[in-house]
């Protein structure tokens, strides 16, 4: 009767353990998480100046270089935005290309990006790069 017990004692303990890790890998995991949301999301919610992710693709034509990074729409077909980046664009960043834009609203309704992330397809070959020839002896 006592081995039936602690084994009952122990199975419930290891439960409960096993109970409590999953709880905190949830919470753990949740907190990593980062959504995008649409360019018509994003507009519904434009009063929202928190930082998030916004996704869709931009507009052919509207890529205008500026002296701090460049400046263009972006649209997921029903709804379009301005959007100011900071800095530098992607390699691959181009007219059409599908584009995830890290930034906030601002007040006079522009999207002020500072990252963007660009989704390459499986026929990516990164750019070939000339290796330095090692120095003469």
């Amino acid at each position: 009767m006592k081995n039936r017990r602690r084994r009952t004692y122990a199975a419930v303990g290891m439960c409960a353990g096993a109970a409590v890790a999953i709880v905190v890998l949830l919470i753990i995991l949740s907190n990593n998480i980062q959504y995008f949301r649409t360019v018509s999301q994003a507009i519904a919610h434009r009063r929202d100046t928190s930082e998030f992710r916004m996704a869709g693709a931009v507009v052919n034509g509207s890529v205008v270089p500026t002296h701090a990074g460049v400046d263009f729409k972006l649209t997921d077909g029903k709804a379009t935005a301005e959007v100011i980046q900071h800095g530098n664009p992607p390699q691959l960043f181009k007219q059409g290309a599908p584009v995830v834009a890290v930034g906030h609203w601002t007040s006079n309704g522009t999207f002020d990006s500072d990252q963007i992330l660009i989704n390459h397809g499986n026929d990516y070959t990164p750019p070939v790069v000339k290796q330095p020839s090692p120095p003469r002896q």
